[in-house]
């Protein structure tokens, strides 16, 4: 049903599980014994960071941030709000921002940047995504799967209008969905 309204599939299911696993082997790498926290930006990042820490084996800890910067929208108002914050202290911690897309930068770039002013000893991300034509301000990921051209894509996390996300891989979405 939901595949009618897709232009095009443009990371299958198993790209992205190979993708997952190759990075959990190299963060198994980097964090191996220093217990890093891994934040999921929530809502997008859920399918990713599930399979993603299925291939890390180390030890880590989860946590979760809720921010909004796009408002039910197909564009990043560039208004960032964090409904949820974590919930520990991250002080002298490595963090692991995981994310579903970086497109604009502004809400992870606020991000990092709070949490280095918490005095994390580190503040890596992790993108599945990313957009780099759609960016707005200077931010890298430290880690990425796939680079994208700008279009505008849901599935496997990723929303329009919070539809979607269920899909078990990234596509495009028909522009006359959203236009409407």
């Amino acid at each position: 049903m939901l595949e009618k309204d897709i232009k095009k599939v443009l990371v299958s299911h198993d790209e992205i599980v190979e993708a997952a696993k190759k990075l959990g082997e190299t963060l198994t790498k980097e964090y191996q014994g220093k217990n890093p926290i891994f934040v999921g930006i929530l809502k997008g990042s859920v399918p990713f960071m599930a399979e993603l820490i299925n291939h890390v084996d180390t030890h880590i800890e989860l946590d979760f941030m809720l921010v909004s910067s796009y408002h039910g929208g197909t564009a990043s108002s560039g208004i960032i709000n964090i409904i949820k914050d974590i919930d520990q202290d991250i002080t002298g911690r490595d963090i692991l921002f995981v994310e579903d897309i970086i497109d604009t930068g502004k809400t992870l770039k606020s991000l990092k940047e709070l949490f280095e002013e918490r005095n994390a000893a580190s503040v890596k991300i992790a993108t599945l995504l990313d957009k780099p034509e759609g960016r707005l301000v200077e931010i890298e990921a430290d880690y990425t799967c796939f680079t994208i051209p700008n279009e505008f894509v849901v599935g496997y996390g990723l929303d329009y209008d919070e539809n979607y996300r269920n899909l078990p891989y990234v596509g495009v979405l028909k522009e006359e969905v959203y236009s409407k």
